[in-house]
């Protein structure tokens, strides 16, 4: 039944079959079911929460999706259940599958590691051009200070510069490089040589016009393929598409292409507990072979390789960042809408709107770590 299956004109709020049981978990999450608040939702079809039910976080998101509930402030909505930990009363529809796969399959291995650009980052340069910043930063920005989301990115990336103490004439990998932005600032404000790789192709095809004629080179390219010695070496957004079981590799490959007196700073989002599997929906519709690491997954793949000069949680910022993109995704749907169906604008508006509430509701972290070899002489000093 897809989303046009009940029009917003003609939509009546209905009783749900079994409703006692989802009432009453979200009651305790103060949330009501066809109240009037931002925060409640409204449903229109009969069989919803048997769908919750049955499926857990795959069949409320993708019933969303068509059509058969809906909520004005999926945010407000999105930190009341996960504050309230509604969503571990629900069936996690697959998981056991999924665990077991997890298991037995190396689902970040090389010849799968482009099956995320695929599934998310060759989406379109356009829907990516209208929905990030200036600089297409798709990673959390930094708020401390700045007030729009342009301001707040270049507060990140001039962050990261200044973590790893980026001197004129280094030469630094960036891993998962996006459409350029760190590399470009980096060149630009820094005057370092910068070697950039993503499995996106459509990522590097602008982010080659966007750094031309800078020290930038980006390539198509797998981390585990990556070539050379540098002197600084950044992951921002990237270690999310890793995995477990090749946490351990990544590391050992940063490892060999740092020089002994480098820096390596990883910015990643972060996890309260270890998990082997994503969340089903986002697995399936947004990051396929996605895994969000914790602390203890991280400190198993660094222990001997690095020594942990700095850990820093600025996950709240990842809230105002979200709703920020999605702010400028409704605001360039129109001329979105001409190539992205509305079944896309609902779950895309699921994606970031849910993901923003995870974070306010301190869920999930956002991590800046910085990594030596050998340990900084004299200790590692955070810049202000």
């Amino acid at each position: 039944m897809g989303v046009h299956a009940f029009p917003t004109a003609t939509r009546r709020a209905v009783k749900p079959a079994r409703s006692d049981l989802i009432t009453e978990l979200l009651a305790a999450a103060d949330v009501a079911v066809n109240g009037g608040r931002p925060w409640d939702i409204q449903v229109y079809h009969p069989q919803t929460f048997n769908r919750f039910l049955a499926q857990g976080s795959l069949g409320i998101g993708d019933s969303y999706i068509e059509g058969w509930w809906d909520c004005e402030a999926l945010d407000r909505l999105a930190e009341r259940v996960l504050r309230a930990d509604v969503l571990s009363r629900l069936p996690l529809s697959g998981t056991a599958f999924a665990m077991m796969r997890a298991r037995l399959l190396n689902l970040q291995s090389r010849r799968r590691a482009f099956q995320i650009a695929e599934a998310h980052y060759n989406l379109g340069n356009d829907l990516f051009e209208a929905m990030l910043d200036r600089r297409m930063t798709y990673t959390c920005a930094y708020w401390n200070g700045a007030d729009t989301l342009d301001d707040a990115q270049e507060r990140k990336l001039d962050l990261v510069c200044r973590k790893i103490a980026l001197e004129p004439g280094m030469r630094v990998l960036d891993i998962g490089c996006g459409w350029g932005a760190f590399a470009k600032f980096a060149a630009e404000r820094y005057g370092v040589e910068v070697v950039g790789i993503s499995v996106s192709q459509e990522q590097i095809d602008l982010g080659r016009r966007l750094c031309a004629g800078l020290p930038v080179e980006l390539r198509l390219e797998d981390y585990r393929t990556t070539s050379g010695e540098f002197d600084r070496v950044v992951s921002l957004g990237m270690f999310e598409h890793v995995g477990t079981k090749n946490h351990r590799t990544f590391f050992e490959t940063v490892r060999q292409r740092l020089t002994p007196d480098g820096l390596m700073l990883l910015h990643t989002i972060g996890a309260n507990a270890s998990a082997r599997v994503t969340d089903p929906w986002i697995g399936r519709h947004i990051f396929p072979n996605s895994l969000i690491p914790s602390i203890a997954q991280i400190g198993v793949a660094i222990e001997g390789l690095f020594v942990m000069e700095d850990w820093h949680n600025f996950g709240a910022d990842y809230d105002k960042t979200l709703m920020a993109w999605h702010r400028n995704f409704n605001t360039h749907w129109r001329t979105l809408s001409a190539r992205y169906s509305e079944s896309f604008r609902r779950m895309w508006r699921y994606y970031l709107l849910t993901c923003a509430g995870a974070f306010r509701a301190r869920t999930e972290n956002l991590w800046q770590i910085v990594l030596s070899p050998s340990g900084v002489p004299g200790g590692y000093q955070r810049p202000a």
